[in-house]
């Protein structure tokens, strides 16, 4: 496995780390809980020693299952990466209204993005106990939060820190403008937002800033929530609450038009015994500002298939060739 180094911190993480939302079945139409367990292990197996989740995956179902999963493994070869600021248990409204879903047991409940001091700390003792663990590797706010202040949260964050609880901070979803600001109260090492082959809108604004402030990326939904698999088709069904069917990207006229695109890169995967997902997962690694690539797995074949991505080589030559074929591809707006 390959380890790149979040920011200016000491913290080595794998390139591609295990994404644990999936895990936690909420959004996903379910989850079987040992399968999940089995994945992370499997990937850790194959060198996959980061992880990364957040207590609304499943309303602290996923981080659970993670602290099962580790249970027993040296807490200094697993870097753990978790979040905060999304709240669903608050007693009364507060922050920003984010979303209406249900939880796994179908309970109706009311998301807010809130990040205050208070709140803050709540949650990183709720993380803590879920995981099983007593730190921390990468803390990262899970959105942004309007109505508190951006020095309220990363001021916090830095107590944390010195508090021994968690080892670096982290943002997710920031702009790059959010991020300036954060950073003048704690060193920010990495920020995790949205990245695949079919959706690349940080390249004009927040890759620039964070090559040139030292700050990694954690791209997530690299194969845009399974649509760069090649698996699916038109007409292709999703179960009962899984979100991704109401994306405009699963629309068939999008999965005929992703498919022709992958059927172009196909053979370069198949002269490299890799897979689609394996190519596409590679690529993106690859990418200018792209420190990791966070994949999801909800059983063992998954886990290892995605981690073995780790072995497959590409030249420049053939990077430029698949981004050529990329550069054809124009989705169909909903």
């Amino acid at each position: 496995m390959h380890y790149r180094t979040l920011g200016k911190s000491d913290l080595a993480v794998s390139a591609i780390t295990f994404g644990a939302w999936a895990a936690g079945g909420w959004m996903w139409g379910g989850n079987d809980r040992k399968d999940a367990i089995e994945a992370i292990q499997a990937a850790y197996d194959l060198g996959v020693t980061s992880i990364d989740t957040a207590p609304i995956y499943g309303m602290g179902n996923s981080e659970e299952i993670v602290g099962e999963a580790i249970k027993g493994l040296p807490r200094d070869q697993v870097q753990l990466l978790t979040k905060y600021g999304m709240r669903w248990d608050l007693d009364q409204p507060r922050g920003d209204f984010a979303f209406k879903t249900e939880t796994n047991e179908r309970e109706k409940v009311d998301v807010y993005k809130y990040a205050s001091r208070d709140s803050i700390r709540r949650e990183c003792e709720n993380s803590l106990r879920r995981l099983g663990v007593d730190y921390i590797d990468l803390y990262q706010i899970h959105w942004p939060d309007s109505t508190t202040p951006i020095q309220e949260t990363m001021e916090t964050v830095a107590e944390l820190i010195k508090e021994g609880k968690i080892r670096y901070a982290g943002v997710s979803n920031y702009s790059a403008a959010q991020l300036a600001e954060a950073q003048q109260y704690v060193d920010v090492v990495s920020n995790q937002v949205p990245y695949s082959m079919v959706k690349r809108d940080i390249e004009t604004e927040l890759v620039p800033y964070c090559l040139e402030h030292q700050t990694s990326i954690l791209a997530y939904s690299p194969l845009q929530r399974g649509l760069l698999t090649g698996k699916m088709k038109p007409g292709y069904e999703f179960g009962k609450g899984d979100h991704r069917a109401g994306m405009s990207y699963f629309t068939d006229e999008n999965l005929q038009r992703v498919n022709a695109f992958l059927s172009k890169i196909k053979p370069l995967a198949d002269e490299k015994g890799a897979t689609l997902s394996q190519l596409v997962i590679r690529w993106t690694i690859e990418q200018p500002g792209i420190t990791v690539a966070l994949v999801g797995a909800r059983n063992r074949q998954q886990a290892e298939q995605n981690a073995q991505a780790q072995n497959l080589h590409l030249s420049s030559e053939e990077l430029n060739l698949i981004s050529e074929h990329l550069e054809q591809l124009e989705l169909a707006e909903a």
